[in-house]
């Protein structure tokens, strides 16, 4: 817990839901925008392996964003990160995940009420108001009376239809659980987050982001008292933290494909490589004629099929990615970046050519074929995991394997939780490449970084060979 350090003047609080789809979403991002344009410093943090919500909550701020997850790390390196990232904050607004108490068991392990009392940060509840009024109260009391520990202390209305449904439910709420109705959130017209077959999509490859996020903080300054909200804000007791690093004389040069098809990169990712000796390049797969000359690639996740036709298009971009993983260069890759070093993949009836680094072909599925988190355990020999290691993480994949002619005991990685490529294995591995559907986050694991660039320090010290 927290309660042994000094306080300073930064106060916050965590925007949670009654469930996914509650409105938390536009609430943390709309409030996250309001403050900020005031001229405050608002640090913004997103719970559980997220990159979407977690890269409008970095637009909203004009800072990074970071994860906290109590599943993909220790509550000691949780808080390590909470102090340190938000030291020197005015605000802190942290985005919680499905419901409050949602889990990944019966005792709500892992749940956005067990991260707030870890942090010591009270509540603002959104509900939304569909078809329903005193019910509300009934909800709402419900959340306070599980567990009453967790600290909520407002509630924001979502999906108002007038201003009598509104005054219904304030009435209600105000009276029989003696929390404030800081906010209401009429019905839009539209969706504020651009949806299609996936979910929101990434304000990356939204045009009309910045306009989404005038609204969003139009509406936050309109609907939400955001002097009320500040009051109940907790002080954050902190302590400055000082992160250790290995100090290299030169740094080494990574590459990061960073366009609209791959954006899923924590922020903890790339300051740990920074931290580990790492220079990170943006590249642009779409664009670049040829891949610069790199140490190490590092590819993440994203959502290579909707740029698909613009990706095959930059063949000579293609060819020089597979001319680098045959030559040696270290690469790694998380689930759109490995399908991008897959051999095709078929979308909207269209087959289109990738890097071909590995001989799959992919499709894509309407179902999710991995999603929740998962757990690997590096039992064969690879570039950049020390046998044995034990590592979490998380699968979200609809992406399919239409053709593969390898064995699955020639995967790197054996999957203890969770799917993987196949067979409960996954780790494509070919000469210095690592390409795999697992996401990892780099203060679960520390090993992540380090590896990788122990390995890119050794193929520089050979030099990459024909």
């Amino acid at each position: 817990m927290l309660n042994s350090y000094k306080v300073n003047m930064t106060k916050g609080i965590i925007v949670a839901g009654l469930a996914g789809g509650s409105g938390k979403s536009v609430v943390s991002v709309g409030l996250t925008a309001a403050l900020a344009r005031q001229g405050k410093v608002v640090v913004p943090f997103k719970k559980g392996p997220d990159y979407i919500d977690a890269g409008w909550m970095k637009l909203a701020a004009k800072r990074n964003c970071y994860n906290l997850d109590p599943f993909l790390m220790s509550e000691e390196a949780i808080i390590a990160s909470f102090l340190e990232k938000s030291a020197g904050a005015d605000i802190v607004i942290l985005e919680g995940n499905r419901g409050l108490y949602d889990g990944v068991n019966p005792e709500g392990g892992y749940s956005t009420a067990e991260l707030a009392l870890s942090l010591d940060l009270p509540i603002l509840l959104v509900v939304n108001c569909t078809k329903t009024t005193r019910t509300v109260a009934a909800m709402v009391l419900g959340c306070m009376k599980l567990d009453e520990r967790v600290d909520i202390r407002g509630v924001v209305l979502n999906q108002i239809a007038t201003k009598r449904h509104q005054s219904i439910i304030t009435q209600a709420v105000e009276k029989y659980t003696g929390l404030p109705v800081l906010g209401a959130i009429p019905r839009m017209k539209r969706d504020v987050f651009p949806m299609r077959h996936l979910g929101v999509t990434p304000h990356q490859e939204y045009e009309g982001s910045e306009d989404a996020m005038d609204l969003l903080a139009k509406t936050a300054a309109e609907h939400l008292d955001l002097d009320r909200i500040t009051e109940i804000m907790a002080p954050i007791a902190y302590r400055k933290s000082v992160v250790a690093s290995q100090k290299h004389d030169k740094k080494l040069r990574i590459g990061l494909l960073m366009d609209a098809a791959f954006q899923f990169y924590y922020s903890e990712n790339l300051e740990a490589l920074e931290q580990a000796g790492a220079e990170l390049i943006s590249i642009n797969a779409m664009e670049e004629k040829i891949l610069p000359n790199l140490d190490g690639l590092y590819i993440g996740g994203g959502f290579p099929e909707t740029s698909a036709k613009e990706l095959a298009a930059n063949i000579s971009f293609r060819d020089s990615v597979k001319a680098a993983a045959e030559k040696g260069l270290p690469i790694y890759a998380e689930c759109g970046g490995l399908i991008y070093l897959g051999k095709s993949i078929e979308f909207d009836g269209e087959v289109y050519p990738l890097a071909g680094v590995f001989p799959v072909r992919f499709g894509m599925s309407k179902k999710p074929q991995a999603h929740g988190y998962s757990i690997f355990e590096a039992d064969r020999e690879n570039p950049f995991y020390q046998n044995s290691i034990e590592v979490k993480g998380h699968e979200f994949r609809y992406s399919t394997i239409l053709e593969w002619p390898g064995k699955s005991e020639d995967l790197a990685l054996k999957m203890k939780r969770g799917v993987g490529f196949a067979a409960g294995r996954d780790g494509l591995n070919t000469r210095n490449v690592l390409a795999l559907y697992t996401h990892i986050h780099a203060l679960g694991t520390p090993e992540w970084a380090e590896g990788f660039l122990k390995r890119c320090r050794v193929v520089k010290a050979e030099g990459l060979r024909e």
